[in-house]
């Protein structure tokens, strides 16, 4: 039995040279609108051979430094300065990207745990599908530009699976990370929060390489982190192969590698208000005080102490001073110098 064919009508041909612009045109029935759809903005750019690179922001709605990076290469570049072909999704969940949320109004649906998707499926499940069986088997490289959203503030992060096995492409991975040059790289060594179900392990099982960045958050952006976003993304398109214009005008740093696993996160395990006793960047040890929480509605009580369950170094941090049980206070990365070697 034939795979189910995506319900989602692309504008623009994904096969042509130039530059066109467009919608991804999503169905969705609704009572205003019986036969109607939502528009997701896409742009490629293609001129002669080589790679084809696909950059996403908007993954969660609330996370904006990849948002508007995107939208600046897309007005920027012009075929002539490319050597294959990028495909551009700035607001690849634009329910909540309009939203200003993490999920979807619509369905409630977390595009990023949503992959491999369902064709048939809820709004979100058909966008992940889409990229799945129609831009997935056509990239060679995916760049999808996070931050922490509302919830999570990092400073600048490169997200990467686990080390290869095979040397040439181990050695292949390291010299993405080493060109895109971000502080610090977090090697997930298993056991992540997706669960397998995030937009670079369909890129991955495709044949393509992908990455992702964190890269600011806390609900807002700053002049430094919407610099970083573009200068990463500069230096990402010229290590594929596919930009052949100006380099970017910051060098890459020397980035440290780190290694994230479940027992990298502090959650609160009670509702009140968080007092983060570490920032991001501070090495702390396991054991280490890391929050106090505080109770409003008895003010008279202690607060309880928190403590950092593993060693390592900070890398993102609830900025958001009220919690309740489960919510993620912390994430670390324990030094691992030797990833790639």
């Amino acid at each position: 039995m034939a795979e189910q064919a995506s319900l989602i009508h692309c504008d623009v041909d994904l096969d042509a040279p130039g530059k066109q612009t467009g919608f991804l045109r999503l169905p969705h029935s609704v009572h205003r609108s019986a036969y109607g759809w939502i528009p997701i903005p896409i742009v490629t750019i293609a001129n002669d051979d080589g790679p084809t690179v696909l950059l996403v922001a908007g993954n969660h709605g609330d996370e904006y430094e990849g948002q508007i990076a995107l939208m600046d290469l897309a007005r920027m570049v012009a075929p002539d300065d490319l050597a294959g072909r990028l495909i551009i999704l700035p607001a690849i969940n634009f329910p909540a990207v309009m939203a200003s949320a993490r999920v979807s109004p619509i369905d409630g649906g977390n595009l990023n745990r949503e992959f491999p998707g369902n064709a048939l499926g809820t709004p979100t499940q058909m966008i992940a599908h889409f990229v799945s069986s129609v831009l997935a088997p056509r990239v060679d490289h995916c760049l999808d530009v996070h931050s922490g959203g509302t919830s999570l503030a990092y400073d600048a992060v490169l997200l990467s699976g686990p080390p290869p096995v095979d040397l040439e492409a181990r050695n292949r991975q390291r010299a993405y990370i080493e060109a895109i040059g971000l502080p610090s790289t977090l090697v997930f060594r298993g056991g992540g929060v997706t669960g397998g179900r995030n937009l670079g392990a369909v890129i991955r099982a495709a044949g393509g390489t992908s990455f992702a960045a964190e890269i600011g958050g806390g609900a807002h952006v700053t002049p430094a982190s919407v610099a970083t976003a573009k200068a990463m993304l500069r230096r990402y398109l010229t290590a594929t192969g596919v930009w052949r214009g100006a380099p970017a005008s910051e060098p890459p740093a020397a980035t440290r590698f780190l290694a994230n696993g479940p027992e990298d996160y502090l959650y609160a395990m009670e509702a009140g208000l968080f007092e983060p006793l570490a920032g991001i960047g501070d090495e702390v040890d396991a054991g280490q005080p890391a929050a106090l929480i505080h109770f409003p509605d008895t003010p008279w009580r202690a607060p309880v102490e928190l403590a950092f369950p593993r060693s390592g170094i900070v890398v993102c941090v609830r900025p958001l001073a009220q919690c309740v049980r489960g919510d993620c206070l912390f994430q670390t990365g324990a030094p691992w110098p030797d990833a790639f070697a």
